[in-house]
């Protein structure tokens, strides 16, 4: 097992990283902000390092910082968590240069999967259904641009190769917008990506978000734990996520797990990671792969009984997937509901002092973050301050739970979107399951 572990991250899943590495008897090292010398995680890891100031692109993005506090504590590895340089392909490849353990894919995989075009090709060859599109990036031949929405049918989507956060797409509905939204795009792509690549697709009118958790060890070990609904979004971000997803059926998990697996294989992954589908019509098409821990792993981690952060650091020192997928079984339902410091209603972050807190409880609660009373939510980062979970012997119960624990729930000092998932959980269109992506934005008026 790994010795000493540098957590290249912050908030509720550094200190999720640093539980499970406690757990494997992992030394812990904790980089951090001046502005975050006061996380849980900073507090409880064995050694920390201060790595620049409080804005990202002086601290969690520095690759530099990241790497010499890595030098100067004698870790062996680097844990990304999600977000900052979680999916940099240049930061494991110099994390691996400088003779340490990056926990994730190698280099090589991230930039396949992190280029939507090259990820569609390879998905298509190992056999992942995708949305039919344009087979590869547009160029400036209009008649060619025409060609290819005609033949995949209006509307069409314009995306980034290398966007993602909602960032980089339009909508074309119909052969007169397609020149201008073309040229829109790629103007976008490269002042957001520096990257003015863009390509086609069929764009779904009413679609679902259903992803597919997967481990693969790079020793030709690969299974599947399921998937996850992430239908309900409000501008591109989830707000809600469970599993299993409702109405999917074990003959369906198994086609497209099946199918996941075979792709890690293909493309030699190393580590967890996230199919992401739109599915519509009984129809499931890849859009994406997130070469990470995703934010939302608890529900999986619910319903199957595996420690995805666990699995993740075997995996990277070496050792073999600790489970087939015979071993695998679907139990029970999980949501979660994402809490963050933001106006409810205006949807704008709130930081500022939490002067009371008191998280919920009872059966099947579980509670990630790193809030408590007399923290500062400080303004320079994501808005999401915890995670509550709430597994049930089956969805109906899981969401009641939800609800208790929602109304259990005590954030004073700052403003939360707790109302909005107490709003959600009570809505009857959620409560019967399979709503779709555009369903939120429209019950907000976001439409």
């Amino acid at each position: 097992m790994l010795d000493k572990l540098v957590i290249a991250n912050r908030g509720e899943i550094a200190l999720r990283i640093l539980r499970a590495c406690k757990e494997l008897g992992i030394k812990t090292v904790a980089v951090h902000s001046t502005a975050d010398r006061d996380l849980k995680h900073v507090l409880l890891a064995d050694e920390s390092v201060c790595i620049g100031p409080a804005r990202g692109i002086d601290s969690y993005l520095n690759i530099p910082r990241i790497i010499s506090a890595a030098e100067i504590t004698g870790a062996v590895a680097i844990h990304p968590g999600y977000g900052f340089l979680s999916e940099n392909a240049d930061f494991a490849e110099q994390v691996e240069r400088s003779g340490f353990i990056f926990v994730g894919p190698k280099a090589e995989t991230i930039r396949l999967m992190g280029d939507k075009v090259s990820a569609i090709n390879a998905m298509k060859k190992a056999g992942v259904p995708c949305v039919p599109g344009s087979d590869g990036p547009l160029d400036d031949d209009e008649t060619k641009n025409k060609s290819f929405a005609k033949r995949i049918g209006y509307p069409v989507i314009i995306k980034a190769s290398g966007g993602g956060g909602g960032r980089g797409m339009r909508v074309v509905r119909s052969e007169k917008e397609l020149t201008e939204a073309i040229a829109m795009t790629r103007a976008e792509a490269k002042s957001c990506f520096n990257n003015d690549m863009v390509y086609m697709e069929k764009y779904l009118e009413n679609p679902r978000h259903i992803e597919v958790q997967v481990l693969a060890d790079g020793q030709g070990g690969a299974i599947h734990l399921g998937e996850r609904d992430c239908s309900m979004q409000r501008r591109h971000q989830k707000v809600v996520e469970e599993a299993p997803a409702p109405g999917i059926t074990e003959e369906m998990r198994k086609y497209i797990g099946e199918r996941c697996t075979r792709a890690c294989l293909e493309i030699n992954y190393r580590g967890a990671g996230t199919f992401e589908f739109l599915y519509e019509n009984g129809e499931f098409y890849f859009i994406e792969m997130n070469t990470r821990i995703q934010v939302e792993h608890p529900v999986t981690e619910m319903v199957t009984g595996v420690d995805l952060i666990k699995e993740q650091l075997r995996i990277a020192a070496g050792q073999p997937l600790s489970f087939s997928q015979k071993d695998i079984q679907i139990r029970g339902h999980a949501v979660e509901c994402r809490i963050n410091a933001e106006d409810p209603e205006r949807f704008l972050p709130c930081p500022g002092t939490i002067t009371r807190f008191h998280s919920p409880g009872g059966m099947g609660i579980r509670w990630e973050s790193h809030i408590y009373t007399g923290y500062t939510v400080p303004p320079y980062y994501d808005s999401m301050i915890g995670k509550l979970i709430a597994y049930g012997e089956n969805r109906d119960v899981a969401i009641s739970r939800m609800r208790n624990a929602l109304s259990e729930m005590i954030i004073d000092g700052i403003k939360t979107n707790i109302p909005l998932q107490q709003d959600i959980m009570a809505d009857e269109n959620f409560q019967k399951g399979g709503a779709n992506i555009h369903y939120l934005e429209k019950k907000l008026g976001l439409q």
